[in-house]
């Protein structure tokens, strides 16, 4: 039987997308946005035209591991799909790495990557994990100032030439488990020629087909614990072209980022180089998780746009009931509060890369810096819970067909789920930000930051709006401060306590574009936006909830005894 649905479509996803071009003409000067505009534009048209449609095409294709040549030799060659190979050489001549480090715009120039990246990473099936490791790695060698590995491979991770650029991989996850990486059972030993060598398994290695990656490996001698471990830089391959001691043992059989040749792999004797020294690699590793975890949000962003532009356009197409969906209150409503999420999004996202941007310029004060700390694991775990919940509520728009494969909408949501996992989960990152926190007066130079965006709204109709979020700020400060020495009572509310400041943060930030936008842009959606993320809530710490026994039995589903 035929199906008589109309199918949505995407046009120019830069023309088409109010909310980032609004964005970007409030925060970048007049004469810098001009210059770009044709870049983002262009690169707009490639991902709501050819690149989408070949993302289509390609649905039924994965990376497919080739252990084995015809004569017997290991050869561990992975395969790549079309739109993989396509979007590599698009991601190089866009300079959607690159771009960062051109620095032609100084502390605008990671507003500009990142508004490529944003356009670019939709329609290119996860691509953005090869690249986020890529600007990750770049900007750790960089930080670390190894000169050796800057002049060799900092070029090859920046070059818009397609066939000079590489992409880098970052593993770091063993058989012992993902966030918990100062447990590492890899050991680095010496060989006869005073090289490095590294021995173990690393059980989930993203992006595995890059020639370079970075690694953390315990060398022989040193304590247990992060401290004892070392941050080293390797190649996949040898000079002569065989691998370096690299056997891939599997792809992994993933929920979603299917197109991510992700592997389980050996490393048997591969030669590496320490990049900082031989200890601390833990610590050493941040420079490369405040990259990763700034791509992640980004695209978390990018995918709420992503499910909501095919939500909205479907329900421009779609008759049920003898109506278009989007003329239905009820489904105008829903659509109406994925918007508002995205739009929190977008500002709470692009605020944390202009910290980023002038930080690298060299640019930002102490305390934008003490902020930056404190805001990219928040930003990060707020965009990827979000992305989420609006992937699934844009998949119910479409009743039945967003649960059918080859409609290309249920990888929206199978994708998104990652993005509370990589670079820290939740939960992880909600204890990141409780360290963060409890360090240099940061929850005060938040809350200090916050009031001079929301001053931007005074003697508008968003200055209520942004006290809303300001009011949970300071119940969130309150909240933190009151349990100062209770670390267990602190640890079980952390997640509450990180979400309040994600969410009450996108609040002020989307009030503050909203009264710049009704004065400048004579338009009152971001104000309508911002009264509906208000309403659907921003506070979400409580003051008296149940005691942490309470909580550990009711995880554990044990009795609790009642006593009256």
């Amino acid at each position: 039987m035929p199906f008589y649905q109309s199918p949505p479509t995407l046009g120019n996803q830069y023309d088409d997308d109010r909310v980032l071009r609004s964005y970007l003409t409030r925060a970048l000067p007049r004469e810098m946005l001009g210059a770009i505009e044709p870049e983002l534009r262009s690169l707009g048209e490639l991902s709501g035209g050819s690149l989408y449609q070949l993302q289509l095409a390609d649905r039924e294709n994965e990376p497919r591991l080739i252990s084995w040549d015809p004569w017997g030799q290991r050869v561990d060659r992975i395969e790549v799909t079309p739109l993989w190979e396509r979007a590599a050489r698009i991601a190089a001549e866009q300079g959607i790495v690159g771009t960062a480090y051109e620095r032609r715009h100084g502390a605008h120039s990671r507003v500009h990557q990142f508004a490529l990246a944003y356009l670019f990473t939709p329609s290119t099936d996860t691509y953005s994990c090869p690249l986020a490791m890529t600007d990750g790695a770049a900007r750790t060698l960089i930080a670390h100032d190894n000169a050796e590995l800057i002049a060799h491979a900092v070029p090859h991770l920046t070059s818009r030439d397609p066939d000079l650029a590489w992409t880098s991989g970052q593993w770091m996850t063993e058989r012992t488990g993902g966030s918990d990486v100062a447990v590492s059972e890899t050991v680095a030993r010496k060989n006869a020629r005073g090289e490095w060598e590294l021995f173990g398994t690393k059980w989930f290695t993203s992006a595995t087909t890059s020639p370079m990656a970075l690694t953390l490996g315990r060398p022989e001698g040193n304590p247990a614990g992060g401290s004892g471990l070392a941050l080293f830089y390797l190649e996949t391959k040898r000079p002569d072209g065989t691998a370096n001691g690299i056997a891939v043992h599997r792809l992994k059989d993933k929920l979603g980022t299917r197109k991510v040749p992700t592997a389980e792999l050996s490393l048997e004797g591969t030669v590496a180089v320490p990049v900082a020294g031989l200890a601390n690699g833990v610590r050493n590793i941040t420079p490369m998780l405040n990259i990763t975890r700034m791509w992640n949000a980004v695209s978390a962003v990018a995918g709420m746009r992503r499910a909501i532009a095919l939500a909205r356009d479907f329900a421009r197409r779609r008759t049920a009931f003898g109506a278009l969906l989007c003329d239905k209150p009820l489904h105008a409503d829903t659509l109406a509060g994925l918007q508002a999420e995205f739009e929190g999004a977008l500002q709470l996202a692009f605020s944390a890369v202009e910290l980023l941007g002038r930080d690298e310029a060299g640019t930002i004060t102490d305390r934008e810096r003490v902020l930056l700390r404190l805001l990219t694991p928040i930003v990060k775990l707020t965009t990827g819970r979000q992305a989420v919940t609006v992937a699934s509520e844009a998949l119910e728009a479409f009743g039945g067909a967003g649960y059918v494969e080859d409609t290309g909408l249920p990888v929206l949501l199978r994708d998104a789920q990652v993005l509370s996992i990589w670079e820290g989960t939740t939960n992880v990152l909600s204890l990141d930000a409780i360290r963060a926190a409890a360090k240099a007066d940061a929850l005060g130079v938040l809350a200090e930051t916050a009031r001079g965006w929301a001053a931007e709204t005074e003697g508008t109709d968003a200055a209520p709006l942004a006290k809303v979020g300001l009011d949970a700020i300071e119940h969130a400060t309150r909240w933190s401060l009151a349990r100062a020495g209770d670390g267990a009572s602190v640890e079980a509310g952390a997640r509450r306590f990180a979400m309040t400041l994600g969410r009450a943060l996108e609040l002020v930030l989307l009030a503050r574009h909203a009264a710049w936008s009704v004065r400048s842009e004579r338009d009152g959606r971001s104000l309508a936006a911002a009264a509906r993320l208000a309403h659907e809530g921003v506070d979400l710490v409580r003051d008296r909830g149940a005691s942490v026994d309470e909580v550990r039995a009711l995880a554990d589903d044990r009795p609790i005894a009642v006593t009256r």
